[in-house]
């Protein structure tokens, strides 16, 4: 039997950068996050039977891709369990950048040809409303359900924040809430509203948490 409860003092809290070992727990946890995401819902035809195939293939395809163009990805875990994740693309550096898209592209096909264009689309989008000329982008971020409202949201992006501190040459993370739950969640942590941004029929808020010397010039 499985309960909910607040971790203890003496648990051990940690974050650490995925192995190849923890994907398929990794994209289970996004799968639970991301089952209901209005954006999704619309890329990959929610009214549809096969939703939540094309969904799980989509995700584990997106780690495979993550995982081979070797950008971040962060688990947090609570002893020995996982209960949370966060998947970051790395500054745009240009053709390298292009070659992860490419690499994507090919990855997700699996998904349905139309899908993965509106998902490329999506993407390409959102990020081209970022006002930063090198930034990270936080795609995915789950913690699981039963460990939900316990402040494991927060662990989790303090560790995307040491990401970005480990990327000097990052401007700060960028992230597209489509809900008012992680809007408030992500203006909590810091996150700026840069602008409202629609995807399709979807209408998200566009956030930035800025790297403190991007603004103070220091």
């Amino acid at each position: 039997m499985t309960q909910t409860v607040s971790a203890p003092q003496d648990v051990d809290i940690r974050a650490t950068y995925l192995a190849a070992e923890d994907l398929k727990l990794a994209a289970s946890l996004l799968y639970q996050a991301y089952h209901d995401d209005p954006v999704f819902l619309e890329i990959f035809h929610g009214d549809k039977e096969d939703y939540e195939q094309r969904l799980r293939t989509s995700i584990r395809e997106e780690l495979g891709a993550f995982w081979q163009a070797k950008q971040p990805m962060v688990g947090l875990y609570l002893g020995e369990a996982m209960v949370g994740v966060a998947c970051l693309n790395g500054p745009d550096d240009g053709v390298g950048f292009e070659r992860f898209w490419h690499w994507r592209l090919k990855m997700l096909l699996n998904a349905g040809y139309f899908s993965t264009k509106q998902m490329m689309e999506k993407e390409k989008l959102i990020m081209s409303q970022v006002p930063l000329a090198k930034f990270h982008m936080l795609s995915f971020i789950a913690i699981h359900p039963l460990h939900q409202h316990h402040g494991f949201g927060h662990y989790l992006m303090a560790a995307v924040n040491t990401v970005l501190e480990e990327h000097p040459d990052s401007q700060g993370v960028a992230v597209y809430a489509t809900n008012d739950k992680y809007r408030e969640f992500f203006k909590d942590v810091d996150y700026e509203l840069i602008k409202e941004v629609q995807v399709g029929k979807v209408k998200g808020a566009l956030m930035v948490h800025h790297r403190e010397n991007t603004l103070t010039g220091s």
